[in-house]
């Protein structure tokens, strides 16, 4: 009885000590919090507060009697998708277009930052960051336009320059929107155009940050600047290239809706290799007007990728602690 006693007064000083703990942090790093705060509170309205809405992926949901008084109708909507002969390309195309641009996009990322930080010229550098971060800011839909001024059979760029140099003949075009197998490189290379340069800001910022006199001594030792490069600034970004491939791969179930469905749209002969989870469950979503079976697919995209980032997580833990998340 006594030790009992003994704990039970051990585990009060211990939540008294963090209560404590957590008064004072609150209280010495007041503004920091002050400044969060409207962080927390998005994620809180945005993020955490819909997340109730994940019972209608249950039910057969019906708009006139509510969340909570549809019928319930357990793993129904699951069985649509699993039963249907579409489920297994669009999650391999999801998952096999989300790898090729989360590891695209990576090495293009350091590969930009590493060159402008090479460029001496401090004018010169700020023109051509600004040109390769531009792309980032032109929305998708007028891609869709460059893309199909570019790829179009009748009057497109590519096609109009082919034949005006002789490589193909009247009639003999590349019909470029019915050829699937051509559009996982395409998607590949627009992704890259697009966000690779936005992207090379946090390994500038992560090259910006590493002590300049370790480059100083390893130029005194006579090393040159491509071993600079490899011996000194590629393992200083690594922890930084982990903890974003992390946070990438949480969203590899996750298909780029704005940029496919804006590019392809509604074309059946680009489905084989274009047709992610997201494009399939939008087209459904208006062809069936069912909400509930959007959910569930929703539901299955969230938990799978969940599951992914805590195993590429403790992955990561394992080898470098530094570049794990948690």
């Amino acid at each position: 009885m006594n030790v009992a006693l003994s704990n039970n007064e051990a585990n009060l000083n211990r939540n008294v000590r963090k209560r404590k703990t957590l008064r004072s942090e609150i209280k010495q790093n007041f503004y920091l919090y002050v400044l969060v705060f409207p962080g927390i509170l998005y994620f809180l309205i945005f993020k955490y507060l819909p997340m109730v809405g994940v019972i209608v992926a249950f039910e057969n949901f019906n708009t006139t009697k509510g969340l909570f008084k549809s019928k319930f109708v357990g793993f129904k909507n699951f069985e649509y998708f699993f039963t249907s002969k579409d489920w297994m390309n669009v999650t391999w195309n999801t998952v096999y277009l989300n790898i090729l641009f989360i590891f695209s996009g990576l090495f293009f990322s350091i590969l930009i930052a590493l060159v402008l930080t090479e460029i001496r010229s401090r004018s010169f550098k700020k023109i051509t960051q600004s040109i390769v971060i531009l792309p980032n800011f032109i929305s998708w839909t007028l891609v869709a336009m460059f893309v199909f001024a570019l790829l179009s059979t009748d009057v497109g760029f590519i096609n109009t320059a082919l034949k005006s140099l002789g490589f193909i003949k009247e009639g003999q075009e590349i019909n470029f929107y019915a050829n699937p197998k051509l559009w996982i490189g395409i998607l590949v290379v627009l992704k890259i155009w697009k966000g690779a340069g936005f992207g090379s800001i946090i390994y500038l910022a992560a090259i910006a940050g590493i002590d300049q006199e370790i480059y100083e001594a390893a130029r005194i030792d006579g090393a040159s600047r491509l071993q600079c490069i490899t011996r000194i600034t590629l393992p200083q970004l690594r922890t930084t290239a982990v903890l974003l491939t992390i946070f990438g791969i949480g969203g590899i179930f996750h298909g780029d809706l704005g940029m496919i469905y804006a590019i392809v749209g509604d074309n059946p002969y680009l489905y084989d290799t274009t047709d992610v989870i997201d494009t399939y469950v939008f087209r459904m979503l208006r062809q069936m007007n069912d909400i509930s079976m959007s959910t569930a697919i929703g539901l299955y995209q969230s938990l799978v990728g969940f599951g992914i980032v805590l195993v590429t997580n403790h992955i990561a833990k394992k080898t470098d602690p530094d570049s794990s998340i948690f």
